[in-house]
């Protein structure tokens, strides 16, 4: 077993809120970040993704009833506090708070209609921007898929009509996504310690955004939901289960709170801040975790041999899917085009699910579901693909062997979050 690595490092106006500035107290700095966040979150309602700290902040962050302006002033001045407190023994912990509070910056003015452009807001908030890339770099791949696919149809039509025969039947959904949540946890515990209490609820759940989400509660503990509004492909029980639990989100929140909060005793990562460079971490190792877990051969074997029967699928297409489904992980990036153009002006609604029908092969319905998404969490898409391929480079380095990729990975989890640590771009590289 992959043991868990224990890490060593060496003015606002009266009406805004007040931190502390002593230098001594850092810890209270921390506090003070937190009822910032925690005023950020009544205003804004998806920005706290997770929050099991002191109840004590989140009254005080109520009562306060700071407005998005004097919720900038404060993360001003406390930007100020920590520069005043930083040193070389404190490095790692300012600097991951420091990016937090420019995130927090960053989420005003989107708050506030000032409109950044898309790249300067993934930077502020992820610490990280994608590559640009144009329609060209994704017509070979097309090519490809319409060769597998062939037909008169259009080449979107073709794709969702071909992955109908391998959705999930809604009355066998819940057993497929057991089973994979638990070959998912067996396969991480083999590797990874996790705290005795760990545990996870799943409820299914309907208009949403999204896909899959982990909300996670404290206490090792997480309620994970699935979106059930559109149909669900076999192979997104493994994606979800690895993503959202083992060894993605629930692995992760756990091991934050185990080492950062409990062990540590930094406070602040008692607040998941959904708009924060902390995103890219989570989201990326969240999607690399899969192929972690799930090494290809592997994988098919399991969904073949068990999830197939559990819900009642043909095989005999299984290989031309997979075929598929390695072309369909080639536009993964196509999403940040459509995100980009779109948020800068450049795309209508309409064109913008045009881009999603065509260079990322989904259905309307689900072109407009992630458009949904996009409008929602604007910039956040990035954290799933760049999030990936960063975490990947980070782990797979130098031909790594399985049992270091997974320590790789392991400590990747446990590291504060300081923005820029995976990589401010892959533009020429991926």
């Amino acid at each position: 077993m992959v043991g868990l690595v224990t890490l060593s490092f060496a003015g606002c106006g009266a009406d805004a809120p007040q931190t502390t500035a002593n230098p001594q107290t850092l810890d209270q700095l921390a506090r003070d970040y937190l009822v910032l966040e925690l005023a950020m979150g009544q205003i804004d309602a998806a920005h706290v993704d997770a929050y099991f700290g002191p109840d004590a902040l989140l009254e005080q962050a109520r009562s306060n009833g700071w407005t998005l302006a004097q919720i900038d002033r404060g993360a001003a001045e406390l930007n100020g506090s920590l520069r005043s407190v930083r040193n070389e023994n404190n490095r790692l912990r300012v600097d991951g708070l420091l990016g937090r509070i420019a995130a927090l910056r960053m989420r005003y003015q989107i708050l506030t209609d000032q409109n950044p452009d898309f790249d300067e807001e993934s930077e502020a908030l992820f610490g990280a921007v994608a590559p640009d890339r144009d329609a060209t770099y994704y017509d070979a791949v097309l090519d490809e898929i319409d060769t597998l696919l062939p037909g008169e149809a259009a080449l979107a039509e073709r794709v969702d009509a071909f992955r109908q025969q391998f959705t999930i039947p809604p009355d066998k959904l819940d057993a497929v996504f057991r089973a994979a949540m638990a070959e998912c946890r067996a396969r991480t515990l083999q590797r990874i310690e996790l705290p005795e209490n760990e545990r996870f609820r799943i409820e299914y759940v309907t208009d949403k955004p999204w896909s899959g989400y982990n909300w996670y509660k404290g206490d090792s503990e997480s309620l994970i939901q699935f979106n059930t509004d559109l149909p669900t492909s076999i192979d997104r029980a493994v994606d979800l289960g690895c993503h959202e639990g083992y060894p993605g989100h629930h692995t992760f929140n756990a091991l934050v709170e185990q080492e950062l909060v409990k062990k540590r005793g930094w406070i602040e990562y008692s607040l998941y801040p959904l708009f924060s460079p902390q995103s890219l971490v989570a989201e990326g190792t969240g999607n690399y975790g899969i192929q972690l877990a799930f090494p290809a051969a592997e994988r098919v074997s399991f969904e073949r041999e068990v999830l197939f029967p559990l819900a009642g699928l043909d095989i005999s297409e299984a290989d031309r899917y997979y075929a598929l489904l390695d072309l369909l992980s080639a536009l993964n990036f196509a999403g940040n085009e459509a995100a980009r153009d779109y948020l800068n002006g450049d795309f209508s609604q309409e064109e913008a699910v045009d881009w999603l029908q065509r260079y990322s092969l989904s259905s309307r319905a689900r072109a407009e579901q992630r458009l949904r998404f996009i409008e929602t969490y604007r910039s956040y898409v990035i954290n799933y693909n760049l999030g990936q391929a960063l975490v990947a480079e980070r782990v797979s380095a130098d031909g790594a062997s399985a049992e270091q990729r997974w320590r790789r990975f392991s400590e990747l989890l446990v590291q504060p979050v300081v923005p820029g640590s995976l990589g401010r771009t892959l533009a020429e590289t991926i």
